[in-house]
């Protein structure tokens, strides 16, 4: 049954006034996070998990209890063991979760409760952040910033030999686990069902040893050993597609397991070998939006930026909006590599949406400009528009771009570098910890509203 809250502890009152005094930043963080709205978005997902939730079955861990904890992960940049120990042992955080007393939840509990929290949650509890900030005159909402950055997704370095290694390890495996789970799929594979990880991986790693040099007569000595990985991975597919085949009629849920494990990496496995022969054997360059960077994280983009020392990374982009007073209004993660020219509008409509009206001064970086962003912006009643424009200017855009607001705003607007670097460092935004998709959007929404969250704690 799912629980609001723990009551409060009188032993514990008495204990915490021997204690030394919250920080100053986590005390004000403690009183943002007892409104009701913010409670209510998350009460609303985890009430969600099972169809009784609310009526029967053993007391939950409380939901404020949960939802503190989470915050102090991202806060401190924890992981979910750490955030269990430090917050067992420490008094000041006991309080600040309202645990208290009583026994804080493991790590386990904690990954299982968060999964539940929808990413669309995320995006209004960030909404009704910035809604606090307003009512606590952190921010008016009346200068915009708006620039992206890249989340990498937590993948190795792609690469075909690896990929395709990686596809012979994990459909073996899920075979072998079949064969003992089912016996239509011994069977049907026989008892001498050959297992060809370790020879995949040592062709994988005769393959990088091989191409190390990077020249063309590297690349020809390394097709006789690709050809062998693909044959390989075709065989290893081909048995796969025997087991599901035999799995489709089980009925046990090990065996469903089993069948959805193979319906997700056949075909995962499958478009890398095409994009193998179309790479290597067919000397063709795939498109980025067609190549496969990892059969764990399949929705990874590959994101080419050309910035020094990062010109490809493999994540998604994620585009940022920042108000006044240093508060991200509103962030969305994007889909493939779009221009960065494409993102202003939608920017200034979600300001909009977010805050009633829009900004009277809103900035980005060169690579929106653009006569037609500038004249929508306008449009939507911004003032002062600070699009630097790209490449030549003529003496009349030069002198519109020498004007002491727009300089001040290009100074202005280069703080969006900080709060990115911040996020990136603080707060989790270099790499996604999480799995999957949705995954990927709570790990953003999360690291965003901590962001959020030590900003307005410091205010003030």
């Amino acid at each position: 049954m799912l629980r609001d809250r723990y009551d409060s502890d009188k032993l514990f009152e008495q204990i915490s006034a021997l204690m030394p005094q919250m920080d100053p930043i986590l005390a004000k963080i403690d009183t943002y996070l007892e409104d009701e709205g913010l409670f209510a978005l998350v009460w609303e997902d985890l009430s969600k998990r099972r169809p009784q939730t609310l009526v029967t079955g053993r007391n939950s861990t409380p939901v404020e209890v949960i939802l503190r904890m989470l915050v102090v992960k991202r806060l401190y940049g924890y992981s979910y063991e750490e955030t269990e120990r430090y917050v067992k042992d420490s008094l000041v955080l006991r309080k600040f979760c309202r645990i208290y007393l009583n026994a804080v939840p493991d790590d386990t509990t904690l990954i299982r409760q968060a999964n539940l929290i929808q990413p669309e949650t995320l995006e209004k509890f960030n909404a009704r952040i910035v809604e606090l900030a307003r009512a606590a005159k952190m921010t008016k909402g009346r200068k915009l910033r708006t620039d992206g950055t890249v989340v990498e997704s937590n993948i190795h370095a792609p690469s075909d030999n690896r990929l395709l290694a990686d596809g012979v390890r994990v459909l073996a495996r899920t075979v072998e686990r079949a064969q003992a789970a089912c016996q239509r799929v011994a069977e049907a594979l026989g008892a001498t069902f050959p297992n060809l990880t370790r020879v995949a991986k040592q062709k994988a790693r005769q393959i990088g040893e091989t191409l190390r040099k990077r020249s063309e007569e590297a690349k020809e000595a390394g097709k006789p050993t690709y050809r062998e990985l693909v044959e390989m991975t075709q065989t290893t597919v081909a048995q796969a597609q025997q087991a599901l085949a035999c799995l489709a009629t089980a009925t046990d849920a090990t065996a469903q397991r089993l069948a959805e494990t193979l319906r997700t990496f056949i075909p995962r496995v499958e478009q890398v070998i095409a994009q193998t022969e179309r790479r290597i054997f067919g000397n063709e360059s795939v498109p980025a939006q067609e190549k496969l960077v990892s059969l764990f994280e399949a929705h990874t983009d590959i994101i080419v930026r050309g910035k020094e020392g990062h010109a490809v990374e493999d994540g998604h982009k994620v585009w940022l909006n920042e108000v006044d007073g240093g508060i991200v209004s509103h962030y969305r993660i994007l889909d493939g590599n779009p221009a960065d020219s494409d993102q202003w509008l939608p920017s200034l409509e979600a300001h909009q949406q977010q805050l009633g009206h829009s900004p009277e001064q809103a900035s980005a970086d060169r690579g929106l400009y653009s006569a037609y962003n500038e004249q929508e912006a306008k449009a939507l009643g911004v003032e002062r528009v600070i699009l630097p424009k790209r490449g030549y200017r003529s003496a009349e855009r030069k002198q519109y771009e020498q004007q002491e607001w727009f300089i001040a705003g290009c100074k202005w607007h280069a703080g969006v570098e900080g709060r990115i670097s911040v996020l990136k460092r603080a707060h989790g935004l270099g790499r996604c910890l999480n799995h999957g998709q949705s995954g990927f959007a709570r790990w953003v929404g999360w690291g965003v509203i901590a962001g959020n969250l030590a900003v307005m704690g410091r205010a003030g």
